[in-house]
C-alpha cells in the first residue's frame, strides 16, 4: 500500500451513504480536471453504482462507465474490483473495503465508509493503520449529523 506520494482521505459516513457522497466527491474530482477510478470489491456492487451514477441527479452527468465495457481506458470514472488503472486516473475511490495493492500513480486516494456499521468502521480502521504504517499522507473527515464534515485528522 506504499510506493507514492498519493494523500489518502478518509470519509467516515454518519448520516449520507455512498450513494449520496461519491457523486458529489466525483463532480470535484472532474473539476480539477482529474479522472477516478471507483473500485468496489464485487461486480453486483459496481453494476449497482453504474445505475445509481446514471440516475443520481436529473440536472448532472457523470461520464462513467464499467471496466468490462469497450474503451474503459477513455472513461473519465471507471468502475472497476481489479488492482491496476486502466484510464490512468489521479483518485482512486475504495468502496465497501475494497483494497489498493498499491497507490503508485494516484495523486489522492478516497476511502468511503459507514461508519453506523461495525464492519465497515473496523475494515476502515484496519486500512488507515496500513496506510499510515506506510508513510501515506493522512486526512481524516468524519460526518457531523448537524455541522458537517469535520476534519478530524
Amino acid at each position: 500500500m506504499t510506493g507514492s506520494s498519493c494523500e489518502v482521505w478518509f470519509y467516515h459516513l454518519e448520516r449520507s451513504g455512498v450513494e449520496q457522497t461519491l457523486p458529489v466527491l466525483l463532480e470535484k474530482t472532474l473539476a480539477k480536471g482529474w479522472k477516478a477510478l471507483v473500485r468496489a470489491p464485487d461486480e453486483q456492487r459496481l453494476d449497482h453504482l453504474d445505475q445509481m451514477l446514471w440516475n443520481w441527479r436529473d440536472d448532472a452527468f457523470l461520464p462513467h462507465g464499467l471496466d468490462s465495457e469497450p474503451h474503459a481506458a477513455r472513461q473519465p470514472v471507471l468502475l472497476t474490483s481489479g488492482q491496476d488503472n486502466p484510464n490512468q486516473a489521479q483518485a482512486l475511490f475504495l468502496l465497501d473495503g475494497a483494497q489498493a495493492a498499491s497507490l503508485e500513480g494516484f495523486e489522492r486516494c478516497i476511502v468511503l465508509f459507514d461508519g453506523r456499521e461495525p464492519e465497515a468502521l473496523q475494515a476502515a480502521r484496519t486500512q488507515f493503520k496500513a496506510f499510515k504504517d506506510g508513510g501515506a499522507a493522512m486526512s481524516y473527515w468524519q460526518e457531523d449529523p448537524d455541522r458537517g464534515w469535520e476534519k478530524k485528522a
